[in-house]
């Protein structure tokens, strides 16, 4: 039995959805433990491509149990719909396949509307989807938010939906100066989802012990990167929870002494969506072919990604956050065809000489990456299915990866499809 926690080292859209899938095939349960349908994971399966938004990639296994944790925050509409369209592709999603935590907060109505007005309003954008995740996250924090399990109890639901109507319709009215939201539209909609909901909640945290017991693998997705921790990351260009592995515990109800392997996941390059600082960034050719050859284009809002060479610091700083234990490395195979690589190993501040990312946004705004570089390879090696099979430069440039990091690499990916992944070391087997 082991429990393996996979998350992102980087700004997020690093291919943890490719590699949940991969190591979904060791495990018994997948564990979602932070998050929105802010964030996406993408999957080719045997030429089918899949979006995922809550639900655990690992619903695509029949004999697998996902489940949708505490940390998580839940709009219910999108769950459904994620739920609809698996069964519309011959994937049934049932409560004995699929359990959400009866903590996990849910997202409704107006917390989008408010999300969309306050960034409209700021002078500086944070570069949010809008779909309500910080206002969100805002209630839970305090302590006026609304839960999955408060649907199962009608009475309670309107209660503490009154409540927050009052409130959150001066908002949206006085401050932003928008229509406001309707309760009975609002409840009406969400005793409909809770009816089809309330097979699938329950208390995970329980579960997941009980599973524990039994000697069964327990594999938790994060989403997200590192860098767009509430805490650790670019603030305030971060997302609205922790990233880090340690939530892995907090936002499923799972003790830390437990976990025996964190994953963290890297682009062989470095890519950012949205606003914020992005040290590496490359506006050029170059940052262009990454972009079209990696097809850099986000799940969830469908913005262009900005690409940039490998960056060391964000990488070494996700070592230590999250206690990798591993690394997996994708989209190797988009490198392929650059003459030289580029990894930045320090960064330069006015004179000083920075190994970790700056806390002070406009420091990390100011920093020059120095970058060491490596001898790129041409050979396409989308498909090959041995690390030894690879040209030289490309073990080269992942083993100077494993020497700057002190992490080995567990996993390379050299395609989108499942079957072009390089399994090194199976994290579910103990040392």
């Amino acid at each position: 039995m082991a429990s393996v926690v996979v998350v992102g080292t980087q700004w997020g859209d690093e291919g943890k959805g490719k590699i949940v899938d991969l190591l979904t095939r060791y495990a018994d349960f997948i564990v979602r433990f932070q998050g929105g349908n802010n964030a996406g994971h993408t999957l080719v399966v045997d030429g089918r491509q899949f979006i995922f938004h809550l639900i655990p990639s690992g619903i695509l296994y029949e004999d697998k149990i996902c489940m949708i944790g505490n940390g998580v925050i839940v709009d219910p509409g999108v769950l459904l719909g994620e739920i609809d369209s698996l069964q519309q592709q011959g994937l049934a999603v049932s409560p004995q396949r699929l359990m959400i935590s009866e903590n996990a907060h849910l997202i409704m109505p107006y917390h989008g509307r408010l999300d969309q007005a306050r960034e409209a309003s700021m002078a500086r954008k944070i570069g949010t989807t809008g779909r309500g995740i910080g206002p969100c996250y805002m209630d839970k924090v305090g302590r006026i938010g609304i839960k999955a399990g408060d649907l199962l109890d009608p009475d309670l639901f309107r209660d503490k939906l009154q409540a927050a109507i009052e409130e959150k319709n001066f908002m949206i009215t006085q401050r932003y100066g928008g229509e406001p939201v309707s309760f009975e539209a609002i409840y009406d909609d969400y005793m409909r989802f809770g009816e089809r909901l309330n097979p699938f909640v329950g208390n995970i945290s329980v579960e997941l012990d009980r599973a524990r017991k039994a000697g069964r693998n327990i594999l938790f997705e994060g989403a997200q990167g590192t860098q767009l921790d509430i805490d650790h990351g670019t603030y305030p260009f971060v997302t609205s929870s922790n990233t880090v592995a340690g939530n892995a515990c907090n936002g499923s109800g799972y003790g830390p002494a437990h976990i025996d392997a964190v994953v963290g996941i890297m682009k062989a390059y470095t890519t950012r969506v949205g606003e914020g600082p992005f040290p590496t960034e490359l506006n050029d050719e170059v940052g262009r072919e990454l972009q079209a050859k990696g097809h850099e284009f986000g799940a969830t809002t469908g913005r262009p990604r900005r690409c940039g060479w490998l960056d060391g610091i964000v990488v070494n700083d996700a070592v230590r956050l999250n206690g990798l234990t591993g690394l997996a490395v994708t989209k190797l195979d988009v490198l392929s065809g650059q003459p030289v690589l580029k990894i930045a190993n320090a960064y330069d501040l006015e004179g000083k000489t920075l190994a970790t990312m700056p806390s002070n946004i406009r420091q990390v705004e100011r920093v020059v990456p120095r970058y060491e570089e490596m001898p790129g390879w041409q050979k396409d090696i989308t498909g090959i299915r041995q690390f030894e099979d690879l040209p030289g430069a490309a073990k080269d440039y992942i083993r100077r990866i494993e020497d700057f990091t002190g992490t080995p690499a567990v996993i390379v990916s050299v395609g989108p499809d499942r079957s072009e992944t390089l399994l090194l070391k199976n994290p579910f087997e103990k040392c």
